[in-house]
This record gives structure tokens, sequence and C-alpha cells, in this order.
């Protein structure tokens, strides 16, 4: 096969127009073309209106050889460059215990047991279809289990998101990620989307079809469990203290893939009293913005908006302020909602969900503030503390319901409450309580977000439409804590392994799964495999 780059096409012409135009940039007929298969596919919408598709394929055609000598296009073999988990057919007298089923566990976990070595997974949440009943309840009754919501349980805070495969990392492993994705039925335009995403409606069934090849491959899946301690030995892990059905049993561990999400606060405070070394480091707080969708569609594609044949667009903005603060969007939902995510009674975290499908009215982003330690004392829990006050003030101003304060553009521009909607109706669930965010949220928050918003609407006409909606409050980008690991992978406490986002070495599903994956090697090079 040859890889042909830079096919392009009008988008009135949707996708099929690739086809042909790949054919008439090498000068053949489209019967010549025996297998056309995408390696990438974006959308140039620079010279709007005229948008077009832009991809990459791989190619079979008759007269290859010919056609790679004589051709002046830029076109090479197409070579895969395809990642293999590096361990199989172990056979160590060690089962490896994984904490944390979020993308991070998962693979960890996919890949030992693929490898031979079938794992024990601690889940202190319960599984995806239990989950989403869970959810559903407190979005409609403001009853909050703390165990099973937005953050915890199968799947991670991912599964409650818009499935955004998208990474600024570079890493061989996040192509087999894709993968092993598309192998438990993920859409397989994940292989090839500039931009892909699954959906939390398509998520949810590859989550039950992964942990059902996990049980069959030998994992024992322990759900509604949770870490509640450690016993270390001579500086080396032997045992954790699990928490189940209100009382507590002790589990042998000495190998311990660590991914507990970034919302454990009590297991970070926990590991900390057992001597785990961690630093606090920076992340972000903000709120939620929400537009029409059919506004920034024009915005990003113009009239070509119209067509019907081009994806629900989305937006990644980011400034650089003179205050030296960095104000940006994080986890944009094109067709999502604004969803309720806290899991602590008594305080109000938003997030943003969207289906495969992204067919809602809204789009959301977070837009997010940069913190450092320096704002909040450098203390090692000092960015939980914040964290939990920040959520404990929109709890407050929310009415004390988990109704969430929320405020339009146009006033919070002006440090006005607002009383109503305009043109763009909240989504989240289960309302929103209009107010002034200004005394919701830290005045260096509110102060960089009304600076950003106006450079932000140079870039995207109509970012800061004063019908916008801000939701209150977005705390949990990132986590506040980095549990150190060595070149190993692993922690000053021998056999552990902190992985994922959790620990402070990703963010989100992709670069999470792939830490995962990295976790997972360096354990079987500690017990020795080659």
């Amino acid at each position: 096969m040859i890889k042909l780059s830079n096919i392009r096409c009008p988008a009135a012409k949707g996708r099929d127009g690739l086809l042909p135009a790949a054919a008439q940039m090498l000068g053949i007929s489209l019967s010549d073309i025996t297998e056309f298969r995408l390696l990438r596919l974006s959308v140039d919408s620079r010279k709007k209106p005229d948008v077009f598709f832009v991809a990459t394929a791989a190619i079979s055609v008759q007269n290859e050889e010919s056609l790679l000598k004589n051709t002046k296009l830029a076109i090479g073999r197409y070579e895969p460059d395809l990642y293999a988990f590096p361990f199989s057919c172990l056979n160590a007298d060690v089962r490896p215990v994984i904490v944390g089923m979020g993308p991070a566990g998962l693979f960890a976990a996919l890949c030992l047991a693929d490898s031979g070595l079938p794992c024990t997974i601690i889940e202190r949440g319960r599984p995806v279809e239990e989950r989403v009943r869970d959810v559903t309840a407190f979005w409609e009754t403001g009853v909050l289990d703390e165990s099973s919501n937005v953050q915890f349980g199968e799947g991670g805070a991912g599964a409650f998101s818009d499935g955004k495969l998208t990474t600024g990392v570079s890493d061989g492993r996040i192509p087999f990620v894709f993968r092993q994705l598309v192998r438990f039925g993920a859409p397989e335009d994940i292989l090839y989307l500039s931009k892909p995403h699954i959906g939390t409606d398509k998520l949810r069934g590859v989550l039950k079809n992964m942990r059902a090849y996990l049980i069959e491959k030998g994992c024992d899946i322990r759900f509604e469990s949770r870490l509640a301690d450690i016993t270390v030995d001579g500086g080396k892990l032997s045992a954790l203290v699990i928490e189940a059905a209100g009382s507590t049993y002790e589990l042998p561990a000495t190998h311990l893939i660590l991914a507990p999400g970034n919302s454990a606060r009590d297991t970070f405070r926990m590991l900390h009293r057992r001597g785990l070394h961690m630093e606090a480091k920076g992340f972000s707080v903000g709120v939620r913005i929400e537009h029409l969708q059919s506004d920034i569609d024009m915005a990003q594609y113009g009239q070509a908006a119209t067509l019907g044949t081009l994806p629900a667009s989305d937006y990644k903005l980011a400034v650089h302020l003179p205050s030296g603060r960095s104000v940006y969007t994080f986890c944009v939902c094109p067709g999502g909602s604004v969803v309720a995510a806290t899991s602590q009674r008594g305080h109000t975290v938003t997030n943003g969900m969207s289906e495969y499908a992204r067919g809602n009215t809204n789009i959301n982003g977070g837009l997010l503030v940069g913190v450092t330690p320096d704002d909040f004392g450098g203390a090692l829990f000092g960015g939980v503390d914040f964290q939990e006050l920040l959520e404990r003030s929109a709890f407050r101003h929310g009415g004390g319901g988990y109704e969430a304060p929320a405020q339009l553009v146009r006033d919070f521009l002006q440090k006005r409450p607002s009383v109503s909607a305009g043109r763009v109706m909240p989504s989240y669930r289960p309302a929103v309580r209009f107010c002034n965010l200004w005394n919701v949220l830290p005045g260096f928050v509110c102060e960089s977000i009304a600076e950003a918003l106006p450079l932000m609407d140079k870039k995207i006409k109509g970012f800061a439409s004063g019908d916008a909606v801000l939701t209150a409050v977005e705390t949990r980008s990132s986590s506040p804590v980095r549990i150190i690991r060595d070149a190993r992978f692993m922690s000053n406490i021998y056999g552990i392994f902190p992985c994922g986002e959790g620990a402070g070495y990703a963010g989100g599903i992709s670069s999470a799964a792939a830490d995962g994956i990295k976790c997972a090697e360096a354990l079987c090079l500690s017990l020795g495999a080659v």
C-alpha cells in the first residue's frame, strides 16, 4: 500500500468525495484503487466559506511500483508502526493489584492479563450500568452517592464526558490504545479522526466489554471496595487494607499499580500518612461556558455550516495575560451538556458530557485559569483545600441543593447578577441558580476570565456573546498533587507504581491509558520479565 497525504475535497461533497479526489491526485481511475483506508481526517475551515475535508490515506493500487517511481507527489509506502505490549506468557507467583478502574487502571489490567498476569482490581465505585442509574438519580433528585458518581466507578470520570481521545502526548502506545478501544466496541473512526471521540453512550458499552474480557482472563474485579490503608514492611509494600460492605479486610500485595483518579482526596491523605512521597502541583479552576452549537458552527465554518456534511464544530483557545496567568478552554463538548460532577456532599462541581452523535443544542467547554502552589501557600494539600473551598462556595451560592451558580457573560463582564437566561438555555441538571459569580469565585479567577473573554472573542466571533452562560465551578481538571515515582515508575515504597491522572502523570483518557501501559511494563520488568 502507498500512503498519500493532503487529499482535499470540498465539504459540500462530504467524505465520499475523498476517494475520487485521491484518484485524481494520483492520475489514475477509480477502478485502479482496490483499497482505500483513512489514516487521518480533519476539516480545514481557514478560508471559509470554502471549507474542505483533508485526509491522509493508505491506498492499494494497481501498478503501485510504477506509481511510486514516477509520480511527482510526495507519497511513499505505507508502513504501520504497531506497538505491542512487550511481554507475554509470563508465569510469576505474584498477583498484581490495581487500585482504580479508570483508563490507567483498565489498560494496565488489560496488558498484564494478556501477558499472563491477571490482576485483582479494587474499585470504590460500581459497575458502569449501576453507576449510570446512580448518577441519573443524583441529577434528578439531588441525592448523591459518594462512592458511585461522575468521579468514582468503572471507567473513571471519563465515562461521563465526551469520551474525547485527543492528547498532546506523543507516544507510540496511543494508537495501541485506540485499537484496543475499537476491539471492545468503540467506533472505528477514532482510528483516523484528527479529533477522535467515543461519546459517553458508546464508551459505556466498551467498558462492559472490557470488564467481561478481564474476568474471562482471570482478573478478580472487586467493586464497592475502597483502599483504606496500606501495610509497609522494611520499605516494601506487603498488604492493602480494603473497606467493603461496612467492614475491612487485609489483602496481601507486593506489587500495586495505584491509579486512584484525581478526586481520591481521602486516599492521597492516607498514603501521605503512610510515608508515600508526593508533592503539590499546579492545576486549573474556573467555569463551564455554554453557547448554542449553531452559533459556534457558524463562527467556525461560515455558511458551510448549513451543508449538513460537517461534524459539530469545537474549539481550543488559550491566552496568556499580562498578569502572567493563562486562561484556556478544556474538555470541550460539542452538542453536549454541563453535568453535576461532585463526589462529596455539600460540594458543587461541574463537568461536560456529550454522546457520540453530539446532537444536543448547546456546546460547552471548561474555561479555566491556571493555579500554582503559590496561590495556596505551597502546602502539600493546599490545592485540595483550595478546590474544596471553591466547591463549597458554589454549593452555597447554588442554594444548597446541588443547583449550580450561573451568570450570563454580559452580566459577568459588568459584575452584576443575572436573573434569567437569554438565547442559551443552561443544560446543567438539576438546575442553575443565576447570581453574580464574582461573589462565588476568587477575585484573580474572575479577573482573569473577564480579561480573557474579549481576547478569545477575537479568535472566535461570538465567544464572548452576552447570552453565553457561565456555570460554576470546575475544579477537577487535573490532580492537585503528584505522587513521586522514579525511573522505574516506582514510588519510594517498593512495589507501588503511581499511575495515571490522579497520580499526576496524565491528563485525559488517552494519556492516562498510555501511562497505565507504561506502569504495566515497569511492573513486568520489576518481576524480572525479559
